[in-house]
């Protein structure tokens, strides 16, 4: 049998988990996880990133610092994992599903503007199997009904959007926040784990509070108050140094995992076009988008051949 996933090790993790341990700092916000962020702001032009225990967390965070309220109104795609919704219906957000494209899984952008409505507060592109949605639409909309972003790219590490000005932009580096996913079922993994990528200055003050049960704890280890306290909102968001330690292994080797995937995503389209079926369509890559190679998905013709 041929598993749903089967996780990519590099032979460092429990190197780098041994050397967190032997540190005695273990509970977060420490080397690892500081040598994880930086990396992720450097290389993807984040204004800035926190680490998260995961993919929902990261959204969590969002819906709170989007101020999502009773009654308001959030669109996110039909086709998408629960934890884009659920982030938001916490928050006590209704949710608007808008329809995917024909032949493409992603939200299909020229019918988000007939669902915004006085309440939208929020539109939540979700780039599936890594491949881009149209982001100058969705941005264009929310500027025009001035509306927040975030970008659920847990499943778009290292995969980017070509923009109408020919600039190439990483996904979550566009809207004004976004939410990776490390679990073993992504390109990059931690076991569990995820990351907020914050690419609007407003919310980088808060978002630190938020991510540390509601207290201003990380200004107090970087030294610039000499106590801290509760100041806001918030939850435990931040993951431990272990599992830190355990996805710094896997950046190190991000380039390298990344060729291997792409190479096997090229050799099942090559296989499956020499042997093509009235059943499936093949994955559509758009002009503007990129493929990271996170999954090689198949559009049915209709649900009863999916069901077959």
């Amino acid at each position: 049998m041929i598993p749903f996933n089967k996780p990519y090790l590099t032979g460092k993790e429990t190197h780098y988990i041994y050397d967190a341990v032997n540190s005695g700092k273990i509970s977060g916000n420490g080397k690892y996880t500081q040598l994880c962020q930086d990396f992720f702001e450097k290389k993807y032009g984040f204004k800035k990133v926190l680490l998260t225990t995961s993919c929902t967390d990261a959204l969590e965070m969002s819906a709170i610092l989007g101020n999502i309220e009773p009654g308001d109104e959030v669109i996110v795609p039909s086709y998408t994992f629960v934890s884009t919704a659920i982030a938001f219906i916490r928050q006590g957000a209704k949710i608007i599903f808008a329809d995917s494209y024909p032949n493409n899984p992603n939200i299909d952008a020229d019918k988000i503007e007939a669902l915004i409505t006085e309440r939208t507060k929020a539109i939540i592109p979700v780039h599936y199997a890594g491949v881009a949605c149209d982001m100058d639409k969705i941005m264009e909309l929310a500027a025009k009904y001035s509306l927040l972003v975030v970008e659920d790219a847990a499943q778009a590490i290292d995969s980017f959007y070509i923009g109408k000005d020919g600039i190439k932009r990483a996904l979550g580096s566009i809207g004004h926040l976004a939410a990776f996913s490390f679990h073993e079922t992504k390109n990059i993994i931690s076991g569990e784990g995820g990351m907020l990528a914050i690419n609007d200055e407003r919310f980088i003050h808060r978002a630190e509070i938020i991510w540390e049960k509601g207290t201003n704890r990380a200004e107090f280890f970087r030294g610039e108050v000499n106590k801290y306290g509760w100041v806001d909102t918030g939850s435990s968001f931040l993951p431990s140094e272990v599992i830190a330690a355990f996805l710094w292994a896997q950046i190190e080797n991000i380039d390298t995992i990344q060729s291997k995937r792409k190479l096997i995503w090229e050799k099942y389209l090559e296989g499956l076009k020499k042997n093509k079926s009235e059943i499936f369509n093949l994955p559509v890559i758009p002009e503007y988008a990129t493929n990271n190679a996170h999954m090689f998905y198949l559009v049915c013709k209709d649900v009863n051949y999916r069901t077959l």
